[in-house]
């Protein structure tokens, strides 16, 4: 008995110092004349929290003013950065505090002064896609996954996704944040959503060059020697019909173009979009066609409005219970039907929220 209780006392500080020493969720490094971020949850496949958007924030704002460029990439094989922790973000309180300094941590980006290079290395969905879509430079690999799947859940294509999806071509944008559909590899430099292809062998060696950089065209440069170019994209054979089904002004007439289409493709697509979440796929659509005459901030304010809404509503938190916590992939979405979900509803998302309330960005005057 004495053994044991010694032994006890012997292992507490040792389990102290191992939970004080736990690894951060995000890493900072200064190399030769960059800035290196490593997204430093891998079990968690790199996903974001309150924790980490806090730590971007600043870092990132100071090393605009001492360093030359930032990299950014996730720890671990599997993914750059799977998304938002929505189990989080679907608090009423914790929800809307995450979306406010996240958004802020896109606009900077967006607006960044000096070359930011995201390795989009591995699964990049989401809030990874906000931490990397707004940048100047995004290599893509073999291992690159990218999509917006937020209308699964009873949420929107957010981090920006308003801005930068229906600036992509022939409406792939809307396809994309309305379906969920998936993108690889070299797919996703042909969308216009990475910049460079580089083979994740090759990571180490580009980022240790891209180290000794100077300026911006020392960056393009580099990362034009490295650059694989795509032969086909897969969706090369639907592109005709993602420009016509998705040009549609209404979520319904978008299906009864999909009806007409009549091929593989517009089964599955229409097969996916009745498993999605009906208001979620309205506000999604009237967002993205608002969001084409909007800058990235004006884009990210509205934004805003939509994620604190949905986190007082129902669906949102229904799609996170029945898709991630429970697990039952039954969510009982409200309104049941894309009729349902009328004008009246969707609009009450966009509506100003109180003043106090607003997105303010980190440099907005007073």
């Amino acid at each position: 008995m004495y053994s044991l209780i010694k032994l006890k006392q012997a292992t507490l500080p040792l389990l102290r110092r191992t939970m004080s020493s736990q690894e951060p969720d995000v890493l900072f490094e200064a190399l030769n004349n960059a800035g290196i971020v490593t997204l430093n949850r891998p079990k968690a496949l790199n996903s974001l929290n309150t924790s980490m958007v806090s730590k971007l924030l600043p870092q990132l704002q100071e090393w605009e003013k001492s360093k030359s460029l930032v990299i950014i990439k996730g720890a671990g094989e599997k993914a750059f950065c799977a998304g938002g922790d929505v189990k989080a973000a679907i608090d009423k309180m914790e929800g809307p505090r995450f979306f406010h300094t996240e958004y802020n941590v896109n606009y900077l980006i967006g607006n960044y002064k000096i070359p930011y290079i995201a390795f989009i290395n591995g699964i990049t969905m989401g809030g990874g896609l906000g931490l990397s879509v707004h940048g100047r430079y995004r290599v893509a690999t073999e291992k690159t996954l990218i999509a917006m799947p937020e209308t699964k859940i009873g949420l929107f294509p957010d981090v920006g996704g308003s801005f930068f999806l229906p600036r992509l071509q022939v409406n792939l944008g809307l396809y994309l944040g309305l379906t969920g559909d998936r993108l690889k590899g070299k797919d996703v430099v042909k969308a216009g959503i990475a910049t460079h292809f580089v083979p994740s062998k090759r990571l180490y060696e580009l980022e240790m060059l891209l180290s000794r950089c100077a300026n911006d065209i020392e960056v393009n440069s580099l990362l034009n020697k490295f650059h694989e170019p795509s032969e086909d994209f897969s969706l090369a054979s639907n592109i005709k019909h993602i420009n016509y089904c998705f040009a549609a002004s209404t979520v319904e007439e978008i299906i009864e173009r999909l009806e007409k289409v009549q091929n593989e493709w517009s089964v599955k697509t229409l097969e996916t979009l009745h498993q999605m979440c009906p208001g979620s796929l309205k506000i999604t659509l009237r967002a993205l066609q608002r969001g084409a005459q909007l800058d990235l901030g004006q884009c990210l304010q509205m934004e805003y409005r939509l994620a604190c809404r949905a986190t007082e509503n129902h669906d949102f938190p229904e799609g996170v219970r029945a898709l991630l916590i429970d697990k039952d992939n039954k969510p009982q979405w409200n309104p049941k039907s894309l009729a349902e979900a009328d004008d009246e509803y969707v609009e009450s998302y966009f509506k100003r929220l109180p003043e106090d309330k607003e997105l303010k960005f980190f440099d907005s005057k007073l």
